[in-house]
């Protein structure tokens, strides 16, 4: 299975947003530098992760975006639910489904079961534990943020 860019950028932003401290507030211009991500793509992203709550966004002059809860409190599966569109891997998940044998395949119940144990894995893991080398991590983000400059 695939993510699509959109759950990638996803994590991709509460990654970096996890590596600063909480109180600080991040543009998105920045996250778009780190990751060499279009910033108009990455604003729709935002703005749908505020509208999940997972991030707070401030407006104005010396607005930003941080992390609206603490990292121990974003699941990585929920957001990859959240954030996906669909998970029909295979044409027969869908409601499309035009593949003459689904009648009598089992292949569609085996892909099902990986599906259900890739989210279950998901499900164990929150964002502080991908981002248990925060220091690395936020001096990895600082370099490449000074190359940009």
């Amino acid at each position: 299975m695939r993510l699509t860019n959109y759950s990638d950028y996803s994590l991709r932003v509460l990654i970096f947003l996890s590596s600063e401290p909480r109180e600080k507030l991040v543009n998105i211009k920045d996250i778009a530098e780190v990751y060499k991500i279009s910033k108009n793509h990455l604003m729709k992203i935002i703005y749908n992760l505020g509208k999940m709550g997972y991030i707070e966004t401030i407006r104005g002059r010396n607005g930003g975006i941080r992390l609206a809860k603490l990292p121990s409190e974003i699941n990585i599966g929920e957001v990859i639910r959240k954030t996906e569109e669909d998970f029909n891997i295979v044409e027969c998940f869908g409601d499309d489904n035009a593949c003459v044998i689904s009648p009598v395949c089992s292949l569609k119940h085996i892909l099902n079961k990986a599906l259900q144990q890739f989210i279950q894995v998901l499900d164990q893991y929150t964002l502080e534990d991908i981002v248990k080398n925060n220091g690395v991590l936020q001096d990895y983000f600082s370099m490449d943020l000074e190359k940009g400059e």
